[in-house]
């Protein structure tokens, strides 16, 4: 399945990708023409009996196939999930350890089409009836997504300067002064009011370029959720907590930062209604977002 709007590699580059893997196996090749017709595409091959599906594009393409996939559930009829990064960011292929290089990537995906063994198993996250492979979150980060997705319709394109200029501005137009954010756990406990809450499955949290963002470093496609937050959002204490997580390796730290780790399930609920993104995608506003964790939900190459 191939995103046309694939950036980080040419169109030739493209043509040699999937011509490569054309020679290593019985492949079919599909572009992607809207939004969520790679979901469509992906639950197709898994009604056919498809072995493998293999994504081309950047992590919403990815998202868009995995809810595809798994729009009836896991089994062992899902077909094997790769990645080919092809986007800004490549959350999802970084955390699973491909290389950020399509060509590489690719090498590796042919090889593991070839031996059975070079597969794993890992656990995703439900947020609502949305399937996440690596993050989720309401109120600032997706607030953030939503610029970044509004410049990006008027000709921007996704460098990590327009990331990071997006999160400037929208920082400084959020309420900084009352929290809006609560949030339920299994054993019963009830976060403390939140200016901002991430939900987790894997760290790196997200990338800046070459820079790694860990927010929840313990969190794993292996364990439960993850929940980050934080009790204030001035801008001393801001500023620190993102020294923390920019290049760091234990992410952020003090009185302020609510974080919890493994967890089965997490609802969260906002005073008002909110934004809301799963894996870097804007999915609309919403004042309850209930996650829970789905171990061994796919099985992917690697």
């Amino acid at each position: 399945m191939v995103n046309p709007n694939a950036t980080s590699t040419s169109r030739r580059t493209r043509d040699v990708l999937l011509s490569a893997l054309a020679g290593a196996a019985d492949v079919t090749i599909t572009t992607t023409t809207h939004r969520d017709h790679a979901a469509e595409l992906a639950g197709q091959a898994r009604r056919d009996g498809m072995d493998a599906v293999i994504a081309y594009g950047g992590d919403g393409t990815v998202n868009e196939v995995v809810n595809g996939l798994l729009a009836a559930g896991p089994g062992p009829e899902v077909p094997l999930l790769g990645v080919l990064p092809g986007g800004s960011a490549n959350v999802f292929a970084r955390n699973l350890g491909l290389p950020n290089d399509a060509i590489s990537a690719a090498g590796r995906l042919i090889r593991a089409l070839d031996t059975p063994v070079r597969t794993r198993s890992i656990g995703l996250g439900l947020a609502n009836d949305r399937w996440f492979t690596f993050n989720s979150g309401l109120g600032f980060d997706a607030d953030t997504v939503l610029a970044v997705e509004n410049a990006r319709h008027r000709g921007q394109r996704a460098t990590p300067g327009l990331y990071v200029r997006s999160a400037v501005r929208t920082y400084f137009g959020q309420e900084r002064r009352t929290p809006l954010i609560s949030g339920d756990l299994p054993d019963g406990e009830h976060l403390p009011e939140l200016f901002l809450a991430i939900i987790t499955n894997s760290s790196p949290w997200t990338y800046l370029g070459r820079i790694k963002i860990r927010t929840a470093p313990r969190s794993s496609f292996e364990a439960g959720l993850d929940v980050v937050g934080t009790t204030s959002f001035g801008v001393a204490t801001t500023l620190k907590h993102v020294a923390e997580i920019v290049g760091g390796r234990q992410g952020p730290r003090g009185h302020d930062v609510v974080h919890r780790h493994d967890l089965p399930w997490i609802t969260l609920h906002a005073q008002s209604r909110l934004p809301y993104q799963v894996d870097g995608d804007y999915l609309g506003e919403t004042d309850r977002l209930h996650c829970r964790s789905v171990p061994d939900a796919i099985r992917v190459l690697v």
